[in-house]
């Protein structure tokens, strides 16, 4: 049976942008299993397999639901231990923790300063609501505001990924000769704003780009078959 993958969607319920969504939907290929991708919106998502606050990416397999990407790749390497791991030991999940940790507070603020209109626009209008009244009580602006003030560019990019450029250039993966759960990480948020805002805003060249580019043609091109804006 597949497992089941609830994502984060726009009104194109195909267009399934969710940095966190796209960490597990490549872990699940990583374990060479099955899934089945539940196109989930905004306004859908705390209600998720019963819950009353739900953040996606949650998953079913049979009978059971886990919600978090980082537990989801712990499950599935319990439930699963004789396909790769995607986590090989405590070091490497302390260290996945660090990437985590650097993603979402380097990456993740770029993305939504680069993208946050096309991020709008691409939703429903219950979504659009939704997804305006809460990101403009965070940023204590509207999001044309944030949009303009707080705008980001290739290069603001280019500067934050220092780190895994110089890393890549000794190495394949973050994770090594193989990708591990830390390389999905940084993954998603890089295909969240290549889906959201297109492939001229990435880096075109250098390890990074290398690097991007083979986890998208990965699992039979599945993160490259999912339309750039």
């Amino acid at each position: 049976m597949a497992i089941q993958i609830y994502e984060l969607c726009g009104a194109d319920e195909t267009n399934l942008f969710s940095p966190h969504c796209w960490k597990t939907r490549m872990s699940v290929a990583h374990k060479g299993l099955d899934h089945e991708s539940i196109a989930t919106p905004f306004t859908s998502v705390a209600t998720v397999e019963g819950g009353d606050s739900r953040r996606v990416p949650v998953i079913r397999d049979g009978d059971t639901v886990v919600e978090e990407s980082f537990k989801i790749a712990e499950y599935l390497d319990e439930q699963y231990p004789d396909s790769p791991k995607l986590l090989h030991s405590g070091v490497d999940k302390a260290m996945t923790n660090f990437i985590i940790n650097w993603s979402q507070t380097q990456l993740h603020p770029l993305v939504a300063r680069m993208a946050i209109m096309e991020i709008h626009d691409a939703l429903a209008p219950a979504d659009q609501e939704f997804f305006r009244t809460t990101r403009e009580k965070v940023f204590g602006m509207s999001l044309e505001d944030f949009a303009t003030k707080m705008a980001a560019t290739p290069d603001d990019l280019k500067k934050a990924l220092v780190p895994l450029e110089l890393t890549l250039k000794g190495q394949k993966f973050i994770g090594g000769d193989t990708p591990h759960f830390a390389d999905y990480v940084v993954f998603g948020a890089l295909q969240w704003l290549r889906i959201c805002k297109g492939e001229a805003v990435l880096p075109q060249e250098g390890a990074v780009a290398n690097w991007f580019n083979s986890l998208l043609d990965m699992y039979d091109g599945m993160g490259r078959a999912a339309k750039a804006a």
